[in-house]
């Protein structure tokens, strides 16, 4: 599984790594603007990452205008919502009004930091990216 975790915190950013690595190959990002910019390079590559996972706060391109542009991306290169990246957007904002402009934006999942483990890999079953969660 290919897997881009997106976040500006270093420590956040370690965590989702040590949570993700039996998982995939892994590849970061510090922000939005760099989000995209993997993706794009992805995907003029032929290829496009399984699993991002996304913070919303981030200086620069903040997670949810990465997040349209980068279903923008694969809308334009022709990627059906059934191959699209699956996005989880990582934040510690619980709010109503950023859990719905995330969805209407097509995230595949929120998940309220602090993540823990647990969490994350159980969404991870329940759309089929992995087989259990009994990590």
């Amino acid at each position: 599984m290919k897997i881009l975790i997106v976040e500006d915190d270093f420590l956040s950013r370690k965590l989702l790594n040590t949570y993700l690595l039996p998982y995939g190959e892994i590849d970061h990002a510090a922000n939005g603007r760099e989000a995209v910019e993997a993706v794009t390079t992805a995907l003029e590559e032929d290829w496009n990452y399984d699993l991002v996972c996304m913070d919303i706060m981030m200086p620069g391109m903040d997670g949810l205008d990465a997040l349209k542009k980068i279903r923008q991306l694969e809308k334009d290169k022709g990627i059906s919502e059934q191959h699209s990246s699956y996005i989880f957007m990582v934040t510690a904002f619980s709010e109503k009004e950023h859990v719905v402009k995330a969805a209407l934006s097509s995230c595949d999942a929120y998940l309220i930091k602090p993540i823990t483990k647990q969490r994350l890999l159980e969404r991870m079953k329940v759309l089929g990216l992995i087989e259990t969660a009994d990590e």
